[in-house]
């Protein structure tokens, strides 16, 4: 009953995130087009177009979370939680085809050669990077910090893809800064450079799905801490197998352990029962956690 809640509460947080990034990113895209447009600034429109991407992304996220959350049925008897990872995998997939766009953009307006003929920025497109790179920033932290709060790995991939958003904006005030200085050049320069930020958070994104859907398993340091924490248990022994596996954003352990052979069956049930009981109350994110009782060996 307390997983329940607990999970239903970060099904909402996921929610109220979502809505405050696509309110933020609709009213953002916007003002970035219309000073891209109006400030004859082709930096600031790709960025704009980058800042619209991210409200199609948000969504995916919802989607993503909302399935994820689904209870267990017939047909998914251990969950719905890598619907997560397949909604990283679609945001990296955007997030790539936005970068290659834009990337590709900047390339065909260096290779035309006519740089005299490319329109100076004006104020008002230096003016939206700078609004753009403060509320991009303070967006990447607040959807981390839920992401890390409720464990979401779709919702992380989203706080990446306020980062990307917040590092391409500095790319387009560089671009029009060096344009407003007498070199027009700089403005789709920046937008090359901008491709390549948005491009390693699409991969390390999609890396990051990929591994939660290989089943891999959990980091060093968690092994060692469910170590500790079993052998910290009255009557185990020892700790003959411990084997970790990330499913979504949840964690499945199996292990084997070790306990006086000569000790009754209710008693070494207990033993397991107590390690179950201490490895999920210590890490939220197991969902499911298997001990099996080896008699111990004293040869």
């Amino acid at each position: 009953m307390e997983r329940q809640i607990i999970e239903e509460q970060n099904q909402k947080t996921a929610m109220r995130v979502s809505a405050v990034s696509i309110a933020v990113n609709l009213l953002l895209s916007a003002g970035k087009l219309l000073a891209g447009i109006f400030g004859r600034s082709g930096a600031m429109i790709s960025d704009a177009v980058h800042s619209a991407s991210d409200v199609f992304s948000t969504f995916i996220v919802i989607i993503g979370v909302r399935i994820s959350a689904k209870k267990s049925d017939t047909h998914h008897p251990y969950g719905h939680e890598r619907m997560e990872c397949v909604a990283s995998v679609i945001l990296a997939t955007i997030l790539l085809a936005t970068g290659l766009g834009i990337g590709l953009g900047g390339l065909r307006t260096i290779l035309g050669g006519d740089y005299g003929q490319l329109a100076v920025p004006g104020v008002l497109a230096l003016a939206a990077a700078v609004i753009s790179i403060g509320v991009k920033e303070w967006m990447y932290w607040y959807t981390r910090a839920a992401a890390k709060k409720i464990n979401s790995g779709a919702l992380m991939a989203d706080a990446w893809h306020h980062r990307s958003d917040s590092l391409s904006s500095i790319g387009a005030l560089v671009g029009i800064a060096g344009a407003r200085m007498g070199y027009p050049v700089m403005d789709p320069a920046a937008s090359m450079v901008i491709s390549v930020f948005i491009a390693k958070a699409a991969y390390e994104i999609f890396m990051d799905a990929v591994d939660k859907m290989v089943d891999r398993a959990c980091d060093r340091e968690t092994e060692d801490q469910i170590r500790r924490i079993v052998l910290g248990q009255e009557g185990v022994l020892g700790i003959d197998r411990l084997m970790t596996r990330l499913f979504g954003a949840r964690i499945y352990v199996d292990m084997e352990i070790a306990a006086d052979g000569s000790r009754t069956l209710y008693e070494t049930h207990e033993i397991a029962e107590q390690v179950h009981d201490a490895i999920e109350k210590a890490f939220p994110e197991v969902k499911h956690c298997m001990v099996h009782v080896n008699p111990a060996s004293h040869g």
